[in-house]
């Protein structure tokens, strides 16, 4: 069965629109097991994903870092199935600063051919298939076709970079090369950067999700980047372990 783009493009918006009548009022911050920030809009952003999902597409299996307990063993055979995170950058979410998002990709034989990043603080949607290419859209304004830029090494190369997780490592991957501009930018944001070929590099030396990653990898390979390993393998999805290594996205 073929995915309509559109549709995910109406779910992404829809969870966006839940996430909103919470950001603007008083929220309450709930703690995970881990305490990172948990917002009753995870809650109201998963469910809508879900339920879109399931009505549209009951036969494809959904993995979202609210239901992230599904066992391997279950999981494991899935050669097609959608990974989620219905709420990216809880730590924007809490500080305010609008850059957090909604992500919906389709993963298929382990790695994303389609995905939707919603912002929905500035109601800005990316989206992109590996077949169709890749798009942003301000409010209801026409979608305008994005590509990765050429960078130019010698000139100097604009970077974004985590706005809340910088590290040891990404500092002394920084002195190997020339830095222009740096960008620090929150949540999945990041990699749509990128895509739009507003940044040239986006090296995460850190750790992420699984969920983290999938829309906007998508949205970078079909804006023609690459999202691969220090050592430039191309990241892979449905892992034993749903970590990703770290890996750097750019041109490639």
């Amino acid at each position: 069965m073929s995915v309509n783009i559109d549709q995910i493009c109406d779910i992404a918006r829809l969870a966006g629109a839940a996430i909103m009548e919470i950001y603007s009022g008083d929220h309450a911050v709930e703690f995970k097991d881990d305490k990172s920030p948990l917002t009753a809009a995870d809650k109201a952003s998963h469910l809508a994903i879900v339920a879109g999902l399931e009505r549209h597409y009951p036969e494809i299996p959904i993995l979202s870092e609210e239901g992230r307990d599904i066992p391997y063993e279950e999981r494991k055979g899935w050669e097609r199935f959608w990974l989620v995170d219905p709420l990216d950058g809880t730590k924007e979410f809490i500080k305010r600063n609008g850059e957090f998002t909604v992500n919906i990709a389709l993963i298929e034989d382990g790695l994303p051919v389609l995905g939707v990043v919603y912002v929905p603080a500035q109601d800005k949607l990316y989206f992109g298939s590996t077949s169709g290419g890749g798009f942003v859209q301000q409010g209801q304004e026409q979608p305008v076709p994005i590509q990765v830029r050429v960078a130019d090494p010698g000139a100097g190369l604009t970077v974004v970079m985590s706005r809340s997780h910088p590290s040891p490592e990404l500092e002394e991957y920084l002195k190997g090369i020339k830095v222009a501009e740096a960008l620090p930018v929150g949540s999945s944001l990041k990699l749509c950067v990128v895509a739009e070929g507003k940044a040239d590099l986006y090296p995460r030396l850190g750790p992420t999700m699984e969920w983290d990653t999938a829309a906007g990898h998508a949205l970078v390979v079909s804006a023609g980047g690459t999202v691969n390993t220090p050592e430039g393998a191309a990241l892979v999805y449905n892992k034993p372990n749903l970590l990703n290594p770290h890996f750097i996205v750019g041109k490639g």
